[in-house]
């Protein structure tokens, strides 16, 4: 599955490196609570993707509230997060991956995916090897 969702009027708030760096770490603390498996994820200054699959009887809508709000209390920040998250089930897993590892460098913060320390394509993060479906 892949998720996404938007800061609050796209504001750049994970610009900055202590933020975006809560933002992962936050990711980790819900996984603990919210069991999850992440495949990929990045943190882009206004927005972010997630690549995850939930095990049978969990619901993502429970793991993005406890996320969004979770983080929105850590950060500090009144309102961080647009009402909502896009989530769509993914046909071809390496290719989501691939998009989203992608964003850093298509939104030309970085010129290769693996030089943007706040995407599991850094190789800094630890995430589960894909499968070939979810």
């Amino acid at each position: 599955m892949l998720i996404t969702t938007n800061t609050l009027k796209r504001v750049r708030v994970f610009a900055d490196p202590t933020k975006a760096r809560e933002a992962v770490e936050c990711l980790y603390r819900v996984q603990v609570l919210h069991p999850f498996f992440l495949y990929g994820f990045v943190m882009m200054p206004d927005h972010i993707h997630l690549l995850l699959q939930m095990p049978e009887g969990s619901a993502v809508s429970q793991m993005m509230s406890a996320y969004k709000s979770g983080l929105t209390f850590d950060i500090g920040t009144p309102k961080l997060w647009q009402r909502r998250f896009h989530q769509r089930i993914v046909e071809y897993p390496p290719g989501a991956l691939e998009y989203i590892h992608f964003n850093p460098v298509k939104a030309g913060l970085v010129e290769e995916p693996h030089h943007y320390q706040w995407s599991s394509a850094s190789g800094l993060w630890d995430v589960t090897p894909l499968p070939m479906s979810l």
